[in-house]
């Protein structure tokens, strides 16, 4: 048996053996990536969830360093999609069968944007019969706010950290942001009954192995239902920009992703995983792949043609101009590649918040 076989077959995976398996290249890491598949096929099966995202407004405060968003960028025009183009792309992905639907945009929390959320909430549900599955993915909200959501038929939220270390995140945002803010916020969806889902960004400018091992951890600490991740990919337009001489070369970037979400699949083994768009960015499988490594929902790009350009968070975002049709075939055809089937009319909620709960 070899030595990363061996760390396999161990209960408990330490900081130290999750470094070692970060590391893996070649034979190793094709055993990791087995070890993860199985892990997957036992645990939450061959299943792919659809959520059908909807990026609703590229409308920011935050000014993350990072981001082709970013509120300091003042090359971007700005929109909000319109209530009416929400509710038509919601229903497509109704009567197509997709079991859950996505919220996204840029971070707001005045009181304006969380009573619009809130209305278009429950014109959702009543579309839709109470039957969709809604996942926001919407910024740092009080709890008041989070608990409107909630009742107003939201299930699941996701609320990356990008760095769950504290250096490594001042570095990535400017001082008024608050990293045990954006934590406190974290425990709030918790409080207020959500599926909890966060995730970080891989390969970024002064980001260690150890930073990802800790990453990992931090997940299971939090004990998180769902997470989204995927690799640092560049966009001219930020600060960050500056550094990308320093950046691991794609395909390194791309693996490496690919073993972050085989080391969470054997880390948490009930957690939903999704396979993001970020991954197809750096390599034209790259959904497909990160599904036989432990990813287990994907999520088809649903808004407005005419928007998409305008929320290009990194550079080289693939499928800009493909209809939702011509999505869901080619997913359907990843899919069914990578040996999984896709779970039309379930909502997929995570096994992991159920067993907790």
């Amino acid at each position: 048996m070899s030595e990363i076989s061996k760390i396999l077959q161990k209960e408990t995976l330490l900081h130290n053996d999750l470094v070692q398996l970060l590391s893996t290249k070649g034979e190793d890491m094709n055993t990791l990536f087995l070890h993860a598949q199985k892990v997957k096929e036992q645990f939450v099966g061959n299943k792919v969830y659809f959520r059908g995202l909807i990026e609703l407004s590229n409308r920011c405060k935050k000014n993350c360093y990072y981001c082709g968003i970013r509120s300091g960028n003042p090359n971007i025009h700005r929109y909000f999609v319109d209530e009416q183009e929400v509710l038509n792309a919601v229903q497509y992905a109704h009567e197509k069968g997709f079991g859950s639907i996505v919220l996204q945009s840029g971070e707001r929390n005045d009181k304006d944007f969380a009573e619009t959320i809130e209305r278009l909430l429950k014109k959702i549900m009543q579309l839709t019969n109470n039957e969709i599955g809604i996942t926001l993915s919407l910024g740092e909200q009080d709890e008041e706010t989070y608990a409107r959501w909630r009742a107003a038929g939201a299930k699941r939220y996701l609320l990356r950290i990008e760095a769950s270390n504290r250096d490594l995140y001042a570095k990535l945002h400017p001082q008024d942001h608050n990293y045990d803010h954006r934590l406190n916020c974290l425990q709030l969806l918790r409080k207020t009954d959500y599926q909890v889902g966060t995730g970080v960004m891989i390969g970024l400018p002064f980001q260690t192995l150890d930073d990802l091992a800790e990453d990992l951890l931090f997940f299971k600490t939090l004990d998180i239902d769902m997470c989204g991740m995927g690799p640092y990919i560049e966009h001219e337009e930020t600060p960050l920009y500056q550094y990308r001489d320093q950046l691991l070369p794609k395909e390194e970037r791309f693996l490496l992703s690919l073993k972050m979400v085989a080391l969470l699949r054997i880390l948490m083994k009930n957690v939903n995983i999704a396979a993001t768009t970020a991954m197809q960015t750096l390599d034209p499988q790259g959904r497909e792949k990160a599904l036989r490594v432990g990813s287990n929902v994907i999520m088809p790009n649903l808004t407005p043609l005419k928007y998409r350009d305008d929320y290009l968070l990194y550079e080289d975002k693939p499928a800009q101009s493909e209809t939702a049709d011509e999505t869901v075939q080619l997913l359907e055809e990843h899919i069914k590649a990578a040996g999984c089937q896709v779970a039309y009319f379930e909502h997929g909620d995570s096994q992991h918040y159920q067993l907790r709960k």
